[in-house]
Parts: C-alpha cells; structure tokens; sequence
C-alpha cells in the first residue's frame, strides 16, 4: 500500500455533490481526508432560450454524500458571486481546518453554445464558473497557505479544451483552466502551493445512452468510456505525497481520446 499523505487533511470539492465530483469526495475520504463537499446553494433559471446542460445537484444531494464520508461536511455557495471564494473557505475552515487541498471542479455547461447562438451573458456566465472562480479559489487558497506549509490544487479541464467545436464558451473557459494552471504553479510555487489539472475524456455519468456509449467507445483507444472514478484516482494522486514535484502539468485521462 501506497501512503498518499492524505489521512487528516482537509479537502475541498467543489460541484461535489454528484458525478465525477462526488466520486472525487469518496476518493479523498477513501483516504482519510476530511472532505468539504460544495454545492450550488442558489441554483437560477436559465434564461428564455437557454438550457442548463448539466442540472446541479442541490443541498439534499450534497448533505447526503457529507452523511456517508466520515469527518465530510457539506457547504453551498454560489461560485459566480463575486465573494465566494473568500466566503467558501471561511465556511469551510470553521468546520475542517485550513484547506489544504482544493479541488476545482465545479462547471457550468450551456445549449446552445455554438458560434451562431453566442450572446455576452452566455460567455459571462460560463467564465465566471468554469475560469475566474477556480482562479480566485486558488489565489484564496494560497492567501491562506502559511510559510512554510504547503498546499495544491487541481483543476477539472477537459480533454477537447484544444478546441471544442458546439461549446465555445465552454471549450474555451476550460482552455483558460488550463493557462491559468500552468500561471498558478509558476507564480505560486514558491509560496509552497503546487498546482495541477485533469482533463477527462468521455465519462458515463448518466448522459450517454447505450448507443452513444457504444460509439464513442470506438473512439477511444483503450476501448470504454471513463467512469468518475477514473477522473478521481488521478485527482487523488496529482494531490498525494507521491506527486510533491509535480506542478502545472495538465494530465489527460481519457483512455487515449482526443489525442
């Protein structure tokens, strides 16, 4: 067995409360750290035209998931507000501690998001969740960092962040989580704060069909679509000890797609 150096540590997910989220908090606990599972508390209709691609699970889901992990808590927040970022990690230190691992996973995902259906607030809207939160997260996060201590993050891409054809606000805030991971770790390791992503391939989280599995499989070189626990064992390792000398890679765990 392997020590990951996890056991005691407080751990923040964020849009853990279901998908590659959750499994991402049940890894951590697997591990014995203290996990903060974050959800959106203030969920907003979309606007007349629009469509949520992914519903967010809410506090009942999030309160759940926190039940099942021992030491878990669940705490919500809004991501877009412009004072999350301090306001989370208040919230989660009066309960776990100082957070020293941070999990940017939350996103926000949109239809239509192609070229011809591109308004402001729909760009807006998927900057502030999927790139400036995890930015302010971090550069809170290493605020919070006492010298000579350490702490890291890791970022939630995507694999067709390259260029994501039909979802450009999306693709491209994603691209912008992975410049900026790279940025963090340059400016921000010598304040002891190391920082990394994982950009994930095709994952059955519900969304496909048997038919669209099936297709997609054919795609991807090692066979099969991803779970989300093959997205949370490489969150888990880019996190451990194991990992102390890396930062500002982007690993894509994909099963070879988008290649």
């Amino acid at each position: 067995m392997i020590d990951t150096g996890l056991s005691g540590c407080a751990v923040l997910v964020t849009g853990a409360a279901g998908g590659i989220g959750a499994a991402i908090a049940r890894a951590f606990a697997d591990q014995g750290a203290r996990v903060a599972v974050h959800y959106l508390d203030t969920p907003q209709p979309p606007p007349d035209g629009v469509a949520w691609e992914h519903t967010a699970p809410g506090a009942e889901a999030a309160e759940r998931l926190a039940a099942e992990l021992p030491g878990a808590v669940a705490v919500g927040v809004d991501l877009a507000a412009p004072d999350a970022a301090p306001r989370l990690l208040d919230a989660v230190e009066r309960r776990l501690g100082r957070v020293e691992v941070l999990v940017n996973n939350a996103a926000h995902c949109e239809n239509p998001d192609s070229f011809d259906a591109l308004t402001a607030e729909g760009l807006a809207r998927a900057y502030r969740v999927n790139a400036a939160a995890p930015a302010l997260l971090i550069a809170e996060l290493a605020r919070r960092t006492p010298t000579g201590a350490a702490s890291c993050a890791v970022n939630i891409s995507t694999d067709a962040a390259r260029a994501f054809p039909g979802q450009i606000g999306y693709g491209t805030s994603k691209a912008a989580v992975e410049a900026l991971t790279r940025a963090a770790a340059l400016d921000l390791g010598g304040a002891g704060v190391r920082v990394n992503a994982v950009a994930p391939g095709p994952v059955q989280t519900g969304w496909m069909d048997d038919a669209l599995v099936a297709e997609v499989s054919r795609a991807i070189p090692l066979g099969r679509v991803g779970t989300p626990e093959d997205i949370a064992d490489a969150v888990v390792f880019l996190a451990s000890r194991q990992a102390r000398w890396i930062t500002g890679q982007v690993v894509q765990v994909a099963g070879g797609h988008a290649l």
